[in-house]
Order: C-alpha cells, then structure tokens, then sequence
C-alpha cells in the first residue's frame, strides 16, 4: 500500500495531478450549495486546498509556483477577451460617471486598508491580503503575490491567509450593502422601473419600424438625399409600393408618397425619422415576409477570417447582390450596418434579399459554424507571450523605492484588452466562442485557487486561531462596507444613479459573481449586468495595479 500512500502524501507527477484534481472537484461541489440563496461558488476550491494542506497534502513549492501562475494567467487573459471589446466604450457618455464611482470604491477601499495598517500595526502585505478577500477580487491576489515574490525572493503565506479570511464575509458585505442602501433610500421597484424605462428609451440598440411616407417633400427623393436630410443612422429594408409590388431598397431607390417602408433604426431616433417621414403603422416582420415569397430574410454568419475588420460598405452587398443588411447581431445585441460598422468573426448579419442572392452572399461570408468551432489558438498564446512580456517590463515611479510590475496578472490582462478590441482592424482573428472562454477561464482560476490554498493551509490554522487571525474579519467587514455604502449614498443621494444600476455598479467596482446574481434575481432585468459589465474592465485593472504599488510601498 505504499503507492497509495506515495498518492496522498508523497510526491511527483501523479501525486501533484491527483492533490489538483481532488482540490477542484470537492470545490466546485461544495460550490453549487447555496446558502440563504448565497454561495462561494469557485471560492470553495481555495478552502478545500487549505483543508487538505493542513493535513499534510501539499504539492512540490517549484509546481505550486508554476500552476499557480500559469492558471493566473487563463484566467485574467480570458476575462481580456471577454471585456476588452466594450472596454473602452464604457468610458462613453454615462459610462463615464459608473466608471468614476468605482474608481471612488476602489480607491476609498485601499485608504481604508492603508489606514488600518497604520492603526493596528499589521504588516501591509497581510492587510494587502485581507483587501484582496474584501473585495472578492482573486487577480488581484496573484499580482501582489507575485509583486512580493519578484521583489524580495521569499513568498508570505499571510497574503492568502489574509485572503481567506476575508472572503466570505466579503461576499455577504456586499450584498448587505445593497440592502443598507435599499433601505435607507426607501427604495421603491415600481419607481425604479418607471425610471429604468426612461433610460432604456435612449438605447442604442437596433429596432424595427413600419412607417407610411406622407411627407410631399420626400416625393421622388433617393434614399440617400433623404438620409443626408434627416442625418441620422436608419436602413430602409423593404419597401411597400401602392401598387403592392415590394423591392428591396438600395441608395438610389426614389420614394413615392404613400409607400410604406421597413426602417431599421436606434429607439431614440424613431421619433425623429417619423415625423419627417410620414406616420408610424402597424405591421411586423410576419405581414412584410407574407407579402412577397420571392423575398426572405435569413442571419448569416462571418466565418472567413479575411473579413475579420473589414467594413461592411466594402463588400457592397446591396450594389453586387441586390440584398440588404439590416442589422448586425454581436454578442447578443443588435447593431446598426452603417457603411463604416468594422465585421468581426462570429458577427450575425440579417439579410433580405431572394433565395439566390441570399446563398450567393452566405459563400461570401462563409456561415460555417464548424469554422467558429475550431479553436484558434494563435491569437492566445501569441497574446500571452506578449503579455508576459509586458508584465515583465520594470517601470520606476517617484517615491517609489522598487521598480513596478504590470506581472503575470496586469500584462496578460492589458494585451488580451488591446488584442480582442483593435485585432480586428489588424485581420487578426481574435473571436473564441463563450463556451471556449468559459472554460479557459474556469480552468485558470480553479488551477490558481487549488494552489493558493494548498500553499496557504500549513499555517492556516494557527494564524486564526492562535495569532489573532480572527480580528482579519472585522477589518475585512470594514473595508468592504465602508466605501460601499459612501459611494452608493453619494451615486444615489446626489448622482440620482438607478437602484438597478447601482447595484451591478457595486458588483461590478468589487468583480464580485454571486453579487451580480442576487442583483439580477432581485432586480428581474439586465441592467444590474449592464452596470457591472460597464465598470468591470477598468475596475478589475484597477484592483490588480493597486495590489502592487501597496505591496512595493511595503518593500
């Protein structure tokens, strides 16, 4: 029986694969309870490796270190994919002051741990460790993990200590947050639902109009003049002539009075469009398809990579195959087709046109979804070079004694963020299905939990229990609740921000899943997902830079 002893306690290859595997698998299903609608989730990999730990199955310190690292690195580069091509339009209109109001819990959340350092004499990196477990926010863990290893040689098992001690109660904090705030606004859903409606009226999504032309000034213009005119994004799809023939619409397609249009334009310009044009009727895409058999309306699929970031007015689908784009689906939101909107791989394309046209355009496009399937792996590995490379680049700061990092969580992060948003303009193919990214960010986070907790748990105990560990959680509480609460009462008492909103605002400034999904279920719409979705990429970079410059100050 000694090889099945070697297999627990020993060590090797199959020792360290079976400690992983039996670390991930008894996590993630202590993850799926829930607890008064609460769960750790993937958390629970971290207790479990700190359980097992403590009891003497501990893996080889050099393949600790390069697992934990490497799973890092998945995990934050797959997040860059995701959140990298709105990164940079979150900073737009609203966007702006979401942004500003994480930015403020972020920074209030590090002053609050700086200032408990000064107060209780705890050393920074364990604080460093508590702030990160306050805050629920692992990336940020392994950048002041790896900030400490880099600049003094030796690892401090308080940082993960810290962490998870602090994590639970953080989870819970936020959510408690949420409902301090609801309270002392005596927020009201059916209020917030008038308002939410208000905002989702300037939505820029695509919609669908029936409008019947009166105007006597658009008699006998083109498309084109008309759209010049009105100055506005719209496509007319089809058009209803008096005599009942329907075409397919093109920029020099004149309009007649009295003919009725398909106009696909964004919900706050419709009022616009319509007054100019004529009177809004009462017909759906069913009635317009009924109308004439020879037209169909189909999705297409961009598969050929060569038309990755290419503008659609280049491939002149309306001139050269007589059919008409009408919108552009991607990642579940419709888009406008302005001739300038760049394609990228996986796009879905609304096309009208006739039978023959419309497959004449599909082996343009590709609609192959065994070509989405393939992995494309170029695009991530060269991006992970890159971003290791980046991390690796030493940045002197005034007063800063040591030479800051972006490390093994910041480089991967900022080149998967520029590669997803810009790689298409460059024809690089940067699309991965969300199942794919799903997986590879799962991978990389249960790989870098497994090994913080196995490398955490030796000590574990005895920090808690015996070298006053237990005061971590009332500093973790304080630090997660304190900035929450004065940000939330500064976006909701002065910024008038929607309950809704603010709620993903605060998931989204903590990068916190099982808050996002109590905001969701309470609230019964997306815009919790919105907000944390707008500040989530900014917050999450944030959280990673702040976690080293405080663990350098301390070195």
């Amino acid at each position: 029986m000694e090889w099945f002893y070697d297999l627990f306690l020993g060590n090797g290859i199959a020792h360290s694969v079976f400690i992983l595997a039996i670390t991930i698998s008894v996590g993630i299903i202590l993850g799926k309870v829930k607890i008064g609608g609460i769960s750790l989730g993937v958390t629970w990999i971290l207790f479990v490796g700190i359980i097992l730990s403590h009891f003497g199955m501990r893996l080889d310190p050099e393949v600790l270190h390069f697992m934990k690292e490497f799973g890092l690195i998945l995990f934050v580069y797959s997040v860059g994919l995701q959140v990298g091509p709105g990164f940079f339009s979150s900073f737009k209109k609203g966007g702006i002051q979401l942004n500003m109001l994480a930015v403020s819990i972020v920074v209030l959340g590090v002053l609050t741990a700086f200032i408990l350092h000064l107060v209780t004499g705890i050393n920074l990196p364990t604080m460093v460790g508590i702030l990160s477990g306050a805050v629920t926010n692992t990336p940020g863990l392994g950048a002041a993990q790896q900030a400490y290893t880099d600049a003094t040689g030796i690892n401090d098992p308080t940082l993960a200590l810290g962490y998870a001690v602090a994590y639970p109660l953080g989870v819970l904090g936020i959510i408690f947050s949420l409902i301090l705030i609801r309270w002392i606004f005596r927020i009201k859903f059916a209020e917030e639902n008038q308002a939410m409606s208000i905002h989702q009226g300037a939505d820029k999504e695509a919609v669908r109009i029936s409008v019947e032309i009166q105007n006597p000034f658009i008699q006998g213009k083109t498309v084109l003049q008309i759209k010049r005119l009105i100055n506005r994004h719209f496509i007319i799809s089809r058009i209803l002539h008096k005599d009942g023939s329907i075409d397919i619409v093109n920029a020099q397609t004149p309009l007649q009075v009295g003919d009725k249009i398909l106009i696909v334009t964004t919900a706050n310009d419709i009022d616009l469009i319509v007054d100019f044009i004529g009177q809004r009727i009462e017909m759906d895409k069913e009635e317009w398809e009924n109308l004439d058999n020879q037209l169909v309306s189909r999705r297409i699929m961009i598969t050929k990579s060569k038309l990755n970031g290419q503008h659609i007015g280049a491939l002149k689908l309306r001139s050269g195959y007589g059919v008409n784009v009408t919108r552009v689906n991607r990642a579940g939101m419709d888009l406008i087709p302005s001739y300038n909107l760049q394609l990228q791989m996986g796009d879905r394309l609304t096309v009208v046109g006739s039978e023959a046209s419309i497959n004449a355009v599909s082996k343009i496009l590709g609609n192959s979804m065994r070509r989405l399937n393939e992995p494309n792996l170029i695009p991530i590995f060269i991006g992970i070079f890159l971003g290791v490379l980046l991390g690796s680049i030493p940045f002197m700061f005034p007063g800063i004694p040591q030479p800051v990092k972006l490390g093994l969580a910041g480089g991967p992060l900022i080149v998967s963020i520029l590669i997803s948003r810009f790689g298409p303009q460059y024809k690089l193919v940067t699309y991965t299905t969300m199942s794919a990214n799903l997986m590879l960010r799962e991978v990389g986070i249960a790989l870098f939990l497994a090994c913080v907790g196995l490398g955490a748990g030796e000590g574990f105990v005895r920090t808690v229990i015996y070298d006053g560990g237990y005061q971590w959680i009332g500093y973790g509480a304080i630090i997660t609740i304190l900035p929450l609460l004065i940000v939330g009462i500064i976006g909701r008492k002065i910024l008038k921000v929607n309950y809704y909103t603010l709620m993903g605002l605060t998931a989204g400034a903590m990068t916190d899943p099982p808050a996002l999904a109590y905001a969701n279920g309470t609230a019964g719409n997306d815009m919790p997902s919105v907000g944390y979705a707008t500040v989530y990429p900014l917050t999450m970079f944030l959280r990673i830079l702040t976690a080293q410059l405080l663990i350098l100050c301390a070195v």
